[in-house]
């Protein structure tokens, strides 16, 4: 096993993270993280509610 030295660890890391995607999988994640969470609140939520026939 070889040892790697922190710095160039963390060089290694950030050209990494210059080859993923930009900010706009960013956002593709965040829209459907929220769209995801209303969706399970909906389908949640909906078996609380009265039905009063």
């Amino acid at each position: 096993m070889e040892h790697h030295p922190a710095a160039a660890w963390l060089a290694e890391a950030a050209s990494a993270a210059d080859r993923q995607g930009g900010p706009g999988l960013l956002r593709i994640v965040l829209i459907v993280m929220i769209l995801g969470c209303a969706l399970t609140a909906w389908f949640l939520l909906r078996g609380y509610r009265r039905k009063d026939d």
